[in-house]
């Protein structure tokens, strides 16, 4: 198996249009989270609160290419491109079939999707229907956008499980590196937000509807008072290399990759499973060789449910005792589905550079079914060399990556 290392990223966040204004964003303490104007004409909404990001120059995408392209893809493309800037690879080397792109999401672009229903519907007129718009919402619409945009001419997928999309898209690329596949592949995640995405949590009772007039409390990760989910949207792609080519062209690794598991629950649709979850999380420790007691860090999923925050938090306890420091980003970001474990690991990957967690915003008063765990209530400076990524999903479905930090290119 050959190694595999990390050399690029971007993202596309909540709290900016890039990983610079993303790490500014939860040094700061900053809640993206706001209440949405207009969604309080949706007739049985009851969380109006949401996570945008900024769309914004988009129309350097040629119109050939963007025309294809939804809200979500935009941001796919646009962390891409600052993947490659950030990995230092040019467009020249993504041609050969060498270079891959593995990107999630939870479903298409969710504004075409509702656009295409509202023109089509009323008439049942099928005539009405731009030619253009099935590609914005297929549910590979942002793997697929990328590689056409970029020429990736190596294996191009999409990874499709809600919540765990970004994370199970780097496994994904984790294997095809690490078995000779691809040399490269550019990996993570892509969402948009809209109210039909937000109520289809809501109609489950998952959102986060107390907060409506004080968006910026919500959500509430592993606290007493937490009561749901918020919705948020953008991308995060990272750029996955062989280590040998990484080290032979000098580039910077943020880290080496080292274990990925995956596995469903195969107990309950909706609630998440604290032994699956222990279990997953075991399997990637395993897979990487490492104990839990050499983990330094774990970036928890906690997307403030009520029982999924619970049970994860039992499962980490379970696995890693009370030592281990523990955060969710959800407080800051909202949670960004199919994109929430790119973003949420390349923050894990600058912290893990930096030598600092920032902990889970929102969370002051810890819940006692979430007790038991070293959670980071404050900014805490912490040398850490392994880090544990977590992303959960409706499905009973699991993920949990492996990271161990790659010190002066000493690879």
């Amino acid at each position: 198996m050959r190694r595999v290392v990390i050399t690029g990223v971007g993202a596309v966040s909540p709290l900016g249009r890039d990983v610079a204004a993303l790490l500014a964003g939860l040094a700061a303490g900053r809640s993206a989270v706001r209440r949405m104007a207009g969604w309080e004409s949706y007739i049985g909404l009851r969380s109006l609160v949401g996570a945008p990001a900024e769309l914004a120059d988009e129309k350097r995408i040629p119109r050939q290419s963007r025309r294809t392209m939804g809200r979500m893809s935009i941001f796919a493309v646009q962390a891409a491109e600052q993947a490659l800037a950030d990995g230092g690879v040019g467009g020249g080397e993504l041609a050969g079939g060498r270079t891959g792109c593995v990107i999630g999401s939870t479903m298409g672009s969710a504004q075409s999707i509702s656009e295409a229903f509202e023109l089509m519907l009323p008439d049942r007129d099928l005539s009405k229907m731009p030619s253009t718009k099935f590609f914005q919402c297929v549910s590979h619409t942002a793997s697929m956008n990328v590689a056409q945009y970029l020429g990736i001419t190596g294996c191009v997928m999409a990874t499709s499980a809600a919540c765990a999309s970004g994370l199970q898209a780097v496994g994904a690329a984790y294997d095809l590196i690490r078995l000779g596949r691809q040399d490269r592949v550019l990996c993570g995640g892509a969402e948009e937000l809209h109210p039909t995405v937000t109520g289809s949590f809501d109609v489950l009772y998952a959102t986060s509807t107390r907060y409506n007039d004080t968006p910026a409390k919500t959500p509430r990760p592993f606290d007493r008072d937490r009561d749901g989910l918020v919705c948020g949207e953008g991308s995060g792609v990272l750029l996955l290399e062989d280590c040998e080519q990484a080290v032979r062209r000098g580039a910077r690794i943020y880290a080496e990759v080292v274990g990925y598991a995956t596995c469903g629950s195969g107990s309950h649709v909706s609630e998440s499973d604290r032994a699956a979850m222990a279990a997953c999380m075991r399997a990637a420790l395993d897979s990487a060789g490492v104990s839990a007691a050499e983990v330094d860090y774990v970036n928890a999923h906690a997307t403030a449910t009520l029982q999924g925050d619970g049970e994860e938090a039992q499962a980490i306890r379970e696995v890693f005792g009370g030592a281990t420091p523990a955060s969710s980003l959800k407080g800051y970001l909202g949670h960004t589905l199919g994109a929430s474990g790119a973003i949420e690991l390349i923050a894990a990957l600058k912290m893990m550079e930096g030598g600092v967690v920032y902990p889970t915003l929102n969370l002051e008063h810890v819940a006692p079914d979430c007790e038991g765990i070293d959670h980071v209530t404050g900014l805490r400076r912490k040398d850490m060399r392994i880090l544990v990524k977590n992303s959960f999903a409706f499905g009973g479905i699991n993920a949990a990556v492996v990271c161990r930090r790659v010190d002066n290119n000493a690879a």
